[in-house]
C-alpha cells in the first residue's frame, strides 16, 4: 500500500487509548497528516485535558505503528493538550514563555550543550515552540553545533530579534563576537549583566520551552537566572563514572538549597554498542541513576556514545534533525517525552495557582495552542 494519508490513519487506527481502550481515530485524537516527500510522516495528537499520563505510552505505540509502514522514514508527532507551565510573574523578563528548562552539570565534558541542543530539537520536532539560549558566555558552542554564525538585529531599536535555525530561536554571545576565536574575559558582574539581557531585551515572544544551556561548575549562572525569572527546572546531565557524579552531586545541592526544581537526570555517553553488537560500558555503570536517586527525581535515559553525534554536531545539524530515526536519536525523543510528562505531572499535582494579592499577581501559563 503506498504511504498515503489513508495509510497513515489505517496504521494509527490500531492504536488504542489506554483509558478508555478505543482507536484514538476513533476519538477523533488524530488530525493534520502530513508526508513529505523524504517519507517522514507527521500529525498531530490532541490529548485533551487529562491525557498527560499517557503520552509516553502513545508515543512509542504511534511510532510502531509508523515505522510497520512501508516508505515511512520518521515520524513527527505534534502533541497538544493540557501539558502544565510555570508562574509567571508580573515583572517576568520572558512572560511569553511558559517553560524555562536549565540544563546543566556540577562537571564539564559531559555534554552539557550536545544534550541540550538535540533535547531542544527533539521537543521542537514534537511540536512545540523552541528557544535555545546559550548561558555558557564563556565558552558558547550552540553557533557551531546549530551551524549558526549570524549577528542578531534590532527591528525597533529596543529589542534583539534572536536567530532561527531549524524552526528554533537562538542567542549566543558567540553571534556577537567579531572572531569566534576570540576569548570572552569578563568579570563576574559583565557575565551576569549580559544574561539578563539575553533574557530582558532579546524578543522570545511566545514558547512553550526555552532551553537553557548552562555553564559548568556550581557558580552562581544558574542562581542569577532562577532569581530574575521563575524556572521550570533543571535537567542535570552526567556520565556513569564517579570522577563525574562526584561533581554532578555538588550541582544537585545547589539546586536544592536555591529551591530549582530538579526535573530529572540523563546519564549521557552510557555505552558503546561495537559494530558486532557487543555493548560495551565504557565509562562504568549505574551513575545517573546514583544521581536521579541523591536528587530524588526519574532518571529520564542513557544516551549511548555514537560517533554521529559527534559527526552531525561539527556540521552544524544536531543529530536529531539530521537523522530522527537513528537509535540516539530516539534516545533524546523519549528523554525530550519523559520530560514534558513530568513537567505536567508536577503542574497537575501543583494545582491550580490563585492570586489573592489583589494586585497584577501570577498565573500559570499552561501549553495550549
Amino acid at each position: 500500500m503506498p504511504l498515503t494519508p489513508e495509510a497513515v490513519l489505517e496504521a494509527l487506527s490500531l492504536v488504542l487509548d489506554p483509558e478508555v481502550n478505543k482507536p484514538v481515530t476513533e476519538l477523533g485524537m488524530i488530525s493534520e497528516v502530513t508526508i513529505s516527500d523524504e517519507g517522514e510522516v507527521g500529525f498531530a495528537v490532541d490529548l485533551g485535558m487529562s491525557g498527560n499520563a499517557k503520552r509516553e505510552t502513545l508515543g512509542v505505540a504511534f511510532r510502531k505503528a509508523i515505522a510497520a509502514l512501508e516508505g515511512a522514514k520518521s515520524v513527527e508527532i505534534r502533541w497538544s493538550g493540557e501539558l502544565g507551565g510555570r508562574v509567571v510573574a508580573a515583572d517576568d523578563p520572558v512572560p511569553g514563555v511558559k517553560n524555562i528548562v536549565l540544563v546543566m552539570s556540577g562537571k564539564g565534558g559531559v555534554g552539557k550543550s550536545t544534550c541540550a541542543t538535540n533535547l531542544t530539537l527533539a521537543l521542537r520536532r514534537a511540536g512545540h515552540r523552541v528557544g535555545l539560549l546559550d548561558a555558557d558566555i564563556y565558552g558558547p558552542s550552540i553557533p557551531t553545533m546549530l551551524g549558526v554564525m549570524g549577528r542578531p538585529v534590532s527591528s525597533d531599536g529596543k529589542t534583539i530579534e534572536p536567530l532561527e535555525r531549524f524552526g528554533v530561536k537562538l542567542m549566543s554571545i558567540g553571534f556577537l563576537l567579531e572572531d569566534p576565536k576570540q576569548a570572552v574575559i569578563w568579570r563576574g558582574p559583565m557575565l551576569h549583566g549580559a544574561l539578563q539581557q539575553f533574557l530582558n531585551d532579546v524578543h522570545w515572544g511566545d514558547l512553550d520551552f526555552l532551553v537553557l544551556d548552562l555553564p559548568p561548575g556550581t557558580g552562581d549562572v544558574a542562581l542569577t537566572l532562577s532569581q530574575r525569572a521563575k524556572v521550570t527546572g533543571a535537567v542535570i546531565i552526567t556520565t556513569p563514572q564517579p570522577v563525574a557524579t562526584d561533581d554532578v552531586f555538588k550541582s544537585v545541592s545547589m539546586c536544592q538549597k536555591v529551591n530549582i526544581p530538579i526535573l530529572g537526570v540523563v546519564e549521557n555517553m552510557s555505552f558503546f554498542i561495537d559494530s558486532a553488537g557487543v555493548r560495551h560500558e565504557l565509562f562504568g555503570k549505574g551513575g545517573g541513576q546514583l544521581v536521579a536517586d541523591f536528587a530524588q527525581a526519574p532518571l529520564l535515559g542513557h544516551v549511548p556514545i555514537d560517533q554521529s553525534v559527534r559527526e552531525w554536531g561539527d556540521k552544524g545539524t544536531p543529530v536529531v534533525q539530521a537523522a530522527p530515526t537513528s537509535s540516539v536519536s530516539l534516545a533524546f525523543i523519549e528523554i525530550a517525552e519523559k520530560l514534558v510528562d513530568v513537567i505536567a505531572k508536577r503542574a497537575e499535582e501543583a494545582g491550580p495557582i490563585i492570586d489573592r494579592s489583589g494586585g497584577a499577581g501570577r498565573k500559570r501559563l499552561p501549553i495550549s495552542r
